[in-house]
């Protein structure tokens, strides 16, 4: 590769020309080439998911690899009330709403202590918390069911997400130290002299600063709680409290007896519809906060 510099007319500033050998061009075709493959071995299987979505259960069987002749939306009537995703989708978005509430009320204050107070402990604290990283709740499903069930805590949505919470707090305050401890002391320093306290820092100076980790908090949460299956199928029985992993579960299972494909594969455009608008709505302050907190970090 060769690089030359010209200064164009009326300019100061040099025109950079980079001149691509052959096989620099050939080593961008080829990862082109791999990018679109991969992209649509991602997205081909959600495109076909949503067009047997709209087809009949005929036209599943003798050509699923046709468009639908029309689109059928009583697939997503029976969706509703036959297969009752939305008593599930409902399920899910409380139980979503409780952890969330649940994980910022302990993680915030918990961070804003480790990552910006100085008392004896604090790193042995912090390492303990930081080995909770290390613990998946697949492990520990045994012992926290037998807990659970001496607590009669089964079979309860709140109990649920309090478990969700507590299984995303190692990650959420190791998430949030980092961008703590990146804020310089001035302003702390400032806010205590004009009478401050901790609380009132934590909520009007910290918290502001550090919105966009919260948001990178909050999608993480959203997808690991919105698609969590193990826990959920553990600890709750009762079908009219089961979230919407384990009742799109059960039609599935139910549907290869009712051969109601159509039914099935719009429970699943059901189930993706929330996921792919929070992301949607939420990218640029989601990138925004990963790259904060690696520059932090």
């Amino acid at each position: 590769m060769s690089m030359t510099a010209n200064f164009e007319s009326g300019s100061t500033k040099p025109k950079v020309s980079v001149s691509k050998t052959p096989l620099r061009w050939v080593g961008h075709i080829v990862l082109r080439i791999f990018l679109i493959i991969q992209a649509l071995i991602v997205v081909y299987p959600l495109i076909w998911n949503v067009l047997a979505s709209f087809k009949t259960n005929t036209e599943v069987m003798e050509s699923p690899w046709s468009l639908p002749k029309t689109l059928n939306w009583e697939n997503y009537v029976n969706a509703f009330t036959t297969a009752r995703i939305g008593d599930y989708m409902l399920n899910s978005v409380l139980v979503v709403a409780m952890s969330m509430v649940i994980l910022l009320a302990v993680a915030l204050p918990t961070a804003y202590a480790l990552g910006r107070m100085q008392f004896r402990g604090r790193g042995l604290i912090t390492n303990l918390y930081m080995a909770g990283l290390f613990i998946g709740g697949a492990y520990i499903i045994v012992p926290l069911f037998i807990l659970m069930n001496n607590l009669h805590m089964l079979d309860n949505r709140f109990w649920l997400s309090a478990v969700y919470a507590t299984g995303s707090l190692s990650f959420s305050v190791y998430l949030m130290i980092g961008f703590m401890k990146s804020i310089p002391q001035d302003f702390e320093e400032a806010a205590l002299i004009d009478g401050a306290g901790y609380m009132n820092i934590l909520f009007r100076i910290i918290l502001p600063i550090t919105r966009p980790a919260i948001v990178t908090l909050v999608v993480f949460g959203f997808f690991d709680f919105w698609n969590e299956y193990v826990l959920a199928l553990t600890l709750v029985t009762s079908d009219e409290k089961k979230t919407i992993p384990i009742g799109l579960a059960n039609l599935m299972q139910i549907q290869q007896y009712a051969t109601d494909w159509g039914s099935l594969f719009a429970g699943l455009v059901i189930v993706l519809i929330p996921t792919v608008i929070v992301y949607a709505l939420l990218q640029k302050r989601l990138t925004e906060g990963m790259m904060m907190g690696g520059v932090k970090g």
